[in-house]
């Protein structure tokens, strides 16, 4: 294998509204870790965010940051205590690097560590960047029957399994979703995956139904459409836009369980309602062991990820990606190369 350099080509912001190259030191390992040569990385809502507001919540862009946590590459090197023979493998990473010692970590539920690390939350840098690290089981090897695309939207693809996983979503359910863009697309096809029956998708935009109607799924218009006889078993909220969670609040039959994924800062909740109904309501949290699920889901062919992907970025056109608007639904981040020069190209679904 040729020697490492020892500096990578990054996207960083430094600002809000300000994105630039710049050389940075390539990642030094701890014993744990393997390298990744990055091939592709999908562009986030958070990214977006980031990028216009400078933070999220309690998290505060404070120093120059990369972007960038739905991440797929080859590893090119590894630490003192991983098997070398990884060196070569393509790999989807799981971008977060957890304690392992409190007591979320130990019980399980290592996405509620207090002390997590996550890429491109601050301070943490992120993917858009030629090169990262990442301990050595959060490293997934992935068949070559998967893209580096796919590879990398297995990130989405874990939320997407996290929600049926809260919603205890199972064989002959009616699962209604909440929004027709990647997540819910995603949520929607894994629904269908855990044996759903009936998968209804919302969403007020008349292509994104049409896209959604195009995987064979379900669809209303909210705006025009009742929803509260869909009498769903779990009801998925991918918008967090208040108007929808409280429709398919209506829409869930009772004893059902409402998962909020999307992020709205508060929503009207009737007590009464969800007591004399027995509703369960829940929120998920990024995932944990979702991995090898997303694996699975994609070499069966049961969920289908490529057909998302509207546009292609280098390096250099990081700030294009998070700027894009029209028809962008999922943009991918190519930092092995300076620009992508051809024409933005849709993967029609089949």
């Amino acid at each position: 294998m040729d020697q490492l350099p020892s500096t990578m080509t990054a996207s960083v912001l430094r600002a809000v509204g300000e994105v630039a190259l710049e050389e940075r030191p390539v990642p030094t390992l701890e014993p744990d870790e393997v390298l990744v040569q990055v091939a592709s990385v999908g562009v986030c809502g958070s990214d977006v965010h980031y990028y216009q507001h400078g933070r999220i919540g309690k998290y505060v862009v404070e120093a120059p940051l990369i972007l960038g946590h739905e991440v797929s590459g080859r590893i090119v090197a590894v630490g003192s205590d991983v098997d070398p023979a990884r060196v070569g493998q393509r790999v989807a990473i799981e971008p977060q690097r957890p304690c392992r010692t409190c007591e979320f970590c130990r019980a399980g539920d290592y996405n509620l560590c207090p002390d997590m690390e996550f890429y491109a939350t601050p301070p943490i840098d992120g993917a858009f960047a030629e090169y990262a690290k990442i301990q050595d089981d959060f490293a997934y090897e992935v068949p070559d029957s998967i893209s580096d695309d796919a590879a990398a939207l297995m990130e989405p693809l874990s939320v997407g399994i996290a929600a049926a996983q809260k919603g205890g979503v199972k064989v002959g359910d009616t699962v209604f979703v909440a929004g027709g863009g990647p997540i819910g697309l995603i949520a929607a096809q894994v629904a269908r995956a855990f044996g759903a029956s009936r998968v209804v998708v919302s969403d007020i935009d008349a292509g994104r139904r049409d896209l959604v109607a195009s995987y064979g799924f379900e669809v209303v218009d909210p705006s025009t459409e009742p929803t509260d006889d869909i009498d769903a078993h779990v009801f998925i909220d991918a918008t967090g836009a208040v108007p929808a969670i409280t429709g398919g609040v209506r829409a869930t039959r009772s004893g059902g369980t409402v998962v909020l994924v999307g992020s709205a800062d508060e929503f009207p909740l009737s007590v009464a309602e969800v007591a004399m109904r027995e509703l369960n309501v829940t929120g998920t949290f990024r995932y944990t062991n979702t991995w090898p699920i997303a694996r699975d889901l994609l070499s069966r062919g049961l969920v289908e990820l490529d057909s998302l992907v509207t546009h292609r970025y280098g390096i250099e056109q990081v700030e294009e990606a998070l700027t894009a608007t029209g028809d962008a639904l999922k943009r991918i981040v190519h930092p092995g190369v300076k620009r992508v020069e051809v024409p933005d190209v849709r993967s029609s679904h089949e």
